[in-house]
């Protein structure tokens, strides 16, 4: 089983330092990559070509990257340095992002998303594969004066996009490589994103594509301590119109109903009903809900697992 890690810090001196300590712990647990959200502090891509550069043995990728306020060239840019950096280890996931936080932070209108998306990755995709691209479309343009390939840059960036609804999951099995659902459980990924989504790579005659699922997840021998904390943390979540969704799909009132918390055994059962949904890959967040001694206890199973 492919399991990763989103990893995050709190009351650190060096956020990058903090970030290379976790990830050679990660991997010294025996997961296979770490994944950065984008946020307004840092830079994703380059935290994660940094992390890939210092623990060469981790996949390492950046979830999500809102198309809203960037451009695919700059993009193309950033994320074909991570790949050369990381010697190919590097994956790169967009997403739509949340209207409420775009229109503030960038002053611009969160207009016609999907349309976006659908020019986005069609520029961005042969900007990966070749450096070069001639796209004109309505709501933006990519034809790069001068070559941008970066050499070492192979193989080209995989794109994976944090598509749950459905006209987001036409556009992404049509032009991407996958998707990255937050919050979506088992039923809700059997039976909406992965029938979806596959139907549209297949009617673009595309490879089956990747379900990247992230699920917060803490082992822990006081689950309802840690429940509660979840409660607070996650509610966040709740106020964005895709999550209310997936999480209303799965049956569920809240976001913390869809957190795996428990001993060994529960979050175990809990992870492997992700991949009996079709997940390929299971990333966990939220790791550090119950303090540094679950976390660890959290990583030390799950790179158990992972290797079963």
């Amino acid at each position: 089983m492919r399991i990763g890690v989103a990893l995050a810090a709190t009351n650190t001196d060096n956020y990058v330092d903090a970030m290379v300590g976790q990830a050679r712990e990660v991997a010294a647990a025996g997961m296979g990559s770490v994944w950065f959200g984008q946020r307004f502090d840092y830079d994703s891509p380059s935290l994660a070509a940094i992390v890939g550069r210092e623990v060469p043995n981790l996949q390492v990728g950046t979830s999500a990257v809102p198309v809203f306020g960037r451009h695919p060239m700059l993009i193309s840019s950033l994320a074909q340095t991570a790949q050369a950096a990381t010697h190919g280890r590097y994956q790169l996931g967009l997403a739509l992002g949340a209207k409420a936080f775009l229109e503030g932070a960038f002053g611009v209108p969160y207009s016609r998303p999907i349309a976006l998306l659908r020019e986005f990755l069609t520029a961005l995709r042969p900007l990966l594969d070749t450096g070069t691209a001639d796209f004109h479309g309505e709501l933006l343009t990519a034809a790069p004066p001068l070559p941008g390939k970066v050499p070492g840059a192979q193989p080209p960036v995989p794109i994976l996009v944090a598509a749950m609804g459905p006209q987001a999951l036409r556009v992404t099995g049509e032009l991407a490589d996958g998707t990255l659902p937050y919050l979506a459980g088992p039923r809700t990924l059997s039976e909406h994103i992965v029938p979806a989504i596959t139907a549209a790579a297949e009617r673009a005659g595309r490879p089956a594509p990747r379900i990247v699922a992230f699920l917060p997840c803490v082992v822990t021998s006081d689950a309802d301590r840690v429940r509660e904390a979840a409660v607070e943390q996650l509610a966040f979540s709740e106020k964005v119109p895709s999550y209310q969704r997936v999480i209303g799909l799965e049956g569920a009132s809240r976001a913390a109903d869809l957190a795996a918390i428990g001993d060994e055994e529960t979050v175990a059962a809990h992870v492997e009903r992700y991949f009996e949904a079709g997940a390929s890959e299971v990333v966990v967040t939220a790791t550090d809900l119950g303090g540094e001694a679950d976390q660890r206890r959290t990583w030390k199973l799950l790179g158990e697992i992972s290797h079963t």
